[in-house]
């Protein structure tokens, strides 16, 4: 009876194991969200400085604070991120080997910090020390400093380890899905082994109590008034963290489609859907008229018949004649001798070759 309970409980492990494709897949949902923000921030940014500046010199910070938000809110209310909730997926803590407590229930809190730190910590001071990485480079490119002096040996020797240690830090990340793919680890990112959980997918029962959560009666009436509010607090917060997940949750698909819009990948195929076509060349609209004035040398001005003098383009129709054989005509009838065009004198362009 125990091998028997001990093999049912592998198997129902087994098959309540999110695959490698799900777990990368909402790994890499945030990290879509994150550029295609920072997009939209700085378009807001360059198109009004004033207003909008200090949202694209703060964004780091902006962002890390939001996303505080939006993590603790599923943490504490589906045991699960923001993009592990979104494919159905939640945390448990590594000794729940049997019967599995529900999503509503929560992490224990020495898991849920933990969770929460590496979620939100851990993104933000790697993407800092890659911004100091890239300032570093670009000062030791354009230095004053002297080439002897110790500030100078100290970062050349941090941007020559660097390289080392990013090296190291994504190897430890592809070893641990490699042994989740060959089910040699239960986790699939360092991440998660350092905060004592691991993923699993959500049960029915885990979804109904979801539900009834979402659509829960209301708290009963506190008396006291620190306590209330407390408790208007906690719904403030809980409200700007489901607008924002809301957001993310219907936006998500076309947050994806516009990292795929900006990779380097497509952008000869975006090219080529959004070049503009080729201009017809000039309509004659007096009916062949207008072609019987071209003479046959290309010297020729089509107006006098004579080597042009001071040759002069339409800027309507990029016509040349002679300065003041154009100057006459479009003075007097307000159009292009050759084509129609309705042309000013303020469309006459003079050209200048070598020789004159």
């Amino acid at each position: 009876m125990a091998e028997l309970g001990a093999h049912l409980t592998a198997a129902s492990a087994g098959a309540d194991r999110p695959s490698i494709f799900e777990a990368v897949a909402q790994d890499s949902l945030m990290a879509a969200v994150k550029p295609a923000l920072q997009h939209l921030v700085k378009v807001l940014a360059e198109s009004n400085p004033g207003r909008y500046g200090f949202l694209w010199h703060w964004f780091d910070e902006i962002y890390v604070l939001l996303d505080l938000l939006l993590q603790q809110h599923y943490l504490a209310r589906c045991s699960a991120s923001f993009s592990e909730n979104f494919y159905s997926l939640k945390r448990i803590t590594m000794g729940d080997g049997g019967q599995q407590p529900l999503a509503t229930a929560g992490l224990p809190k020495g898991q849920h910090w933990k969770s929460l730190l590496l979620l939100v910590l851990v993104p933000y001071l790697k993407g800092k020390l890659e911004k100091l990485v890239s300032s570093l480079r670009e000062e030791d490119e354009y230095s004053i400093h002297p080439p002897s002096s110790s500030w100078k040996r100290f970062y050349r020797a941090f941007l020559a380890a660097y390289p080392f240690v990013n090296m190291t830090w994504e190897g430890w990340f592809l070893i641990q899905q490699l042994c989740y793919i060959l089910g040699k680890a239960q986790h699939h990112s360092p991440m998660l082994r350092l905060a004592g959980v691991r993923l699993v997918r959500l049960t029915a029962e885990d979804i109904q109590a979801l539900e009834k959560k979402l659509a829960g009666a209301p708290s009963s009436p506190t008396h006291s008034i620190r306590a209330g509010v407390q408790s208007a607090m906690r719904k403030a917060l809980g409200g700007i963290a489901f607008s924002l997940s809301t957001g993310l949750s219907v936006s998500v698909f076309f947050l994806q489609f516009l990292e795929w819009w900006y990779s380097s990948e497509n952008q000869e195929t975006i090219k080529s859907l959004t070049a503009l076509p080729t201009p017809p060349p000039p309509l004659h609209l007096d009916d062949g008229a207008g072609s019987a004035l071209l003479p046959q040398l290309k010297t020729l001005c089509p107006l006098c018949r004579r080597i042009r003098v001071n040759a002069t383009a339409l800027s309507t129709s990029g016509f040349v004649f002679c300065y003041r054989c154009a100057y006459r005509h479009v003075k007097t009838h307000r159009r292009c001798p050759v084509t129609g065009y309705a042309t000013e004198l303020q469309h006459l362009v003079r050209l200048y070759s070598p020789e004159s």
